[in-house]
């Protein structure tokens, strides 16, 4: 082999040994191998272009990409989808919206902050029947706000002392229960409401887990151990959170369905401890990549809807819209009589 391929060989290695350690994330907490679960998409790129350039240049080399791509999708699946809707579908179905509303700031890159007539008007043309908020901003606990969901629940009183992030859940249908779940040493939290549709009873979690708290600004002037230590705490509480989390979840024996800012990707240990058997909207009828914000100018998909197996997805939806730094998604579900989960 010439120097130059040599060379190109060895950048091939580490980065398919980076993809196959990415692999083992999603089923380990180890926080210091965390940083892989956002790199994916980056990994798997960088590997099919090493296995393009090995079949024009030397076909016999292209076993080691080949391998660790193959690997990659049957461990870790695939991050685009091209997934079919049943826009038929148009009774007794449940339209579900998550949305990261960054407290009615408005998208980062734009000047003014919008306003929250715009906020209102976007909801109102699509119509969810129960919408969660994160970070939804203690300005703007309105009783007028989005009066078409007279059932809601907001995890901290106006004018509340407590300090940490505040979560909403809006909805058009009754809630018969609801509570909050703390995070330990965390700004950060999640909330529940049970909710009475069609005679049975559906868990909602409205999840927020540790922000990375990375800003471009930050990375500049921030010493590279310490940012590195800071990003290593974050995703072992994303991991405590989502334990706490599913053993919650275990707990309740009817329906769940989940909106979560995971401020991770679908291949961080967090998504699948909390996902476990559910199912993920996007997966079952989303179309694309699915992307709900950038990082660092990198398209990551971030926030979920997580249903039971038992209530099928019909259809999944990503709003391109400029409202806020994260994009809603919702997903038309229908679900299916319960009678032990009746209440």
């Amino acid at each position: 082999m010439s120097f130059w391929s040599k060379t190109v060989y060895g950048l091939n290695i580490l980065f398919s040994a980076l993809l196959f350690l990415a692999c083992v994330v999603p089923y380990t907490k180890s926080a210091s191998l965390s940083f892989l679960s956002l790199t994916v998409p980056l990994l798997v790129l960088v590997n099919l272009l090493f296995l393009l350039y090995w079949l024009m240049v030397s076909p016999k080399r292209v076993w080691l990409s080949f391998t660790v791509l193959a690997v990659g999708y049957f461990v870790l699946g695939s991050f685009v989808q091209f997934n079919s809707m049943d826009k038929s579908a148009s009774e007794n179905v449940l339209k579900v919206m998550s949305f990261n509303i960054q407290g009615f700031e408005g998208h980062p890159t734009e000047m003014t902050r919008p306003n929250i007539q715009v906020f209102e008007d976007f909801i109102q043309n699509q119509n969810p029947d129960i919408i969660c908020f994160q970070e939804f901003g203690y300005r703007r606990i309105w009783k007028k706000l989005f009066v078409n969901y007279p059932y809601r629940f907001i995890n901290r009183q106006k004018y509340s002392k407590e300090a940490g992030v505040l979560m909403a859940i809006y909805s058009k249908y009754p809630i018969v229960d609801k509570g909050n779940i703390n995070f330990p040493n965390s700004g950060n939290g999640a909330s529940y409401v049970d909710v009475l549709y069609n005679k049975d009873t559906v868990r909602v979690y409205n999840l927020h887990l540790e922000s990375l708290k990375v800003r471009p600004r930050s990375i500049k002037r921030e010493r590279s151990d310490r940012l590195l230590g800071r990003l290593r705490n974050s995703f072992a509480k994303q991991q405590e959170q989502a334990d706490l989390i599913r053993n919650h979840m275990d707990l309740v024996n009817y329906k769940k369905i989940v909106c979560a800012d995971f401020n991770n990707t679908q291949y961080s240990y967090a998504y699948n401890a909390v996902k476990n058997d559910m199912k993920d909207s996007f997966e079952e009828k989303g179309f694309g990549y699915g992307r709900t914000i950038n990082f660092w100018k990198f398209p990551l998909r971030i926030d979920f809807i997580l249903t039971d197996p038992g209530i099928e997805v019909l259809e999944h939806e990503n709003y391109n819209v400029k409202l806020s730094d994260h994009e809603p998604i919702m997903a038309t579900l229908r679900i299916g009589a319960d009678k032990e989960a009746v209440r």
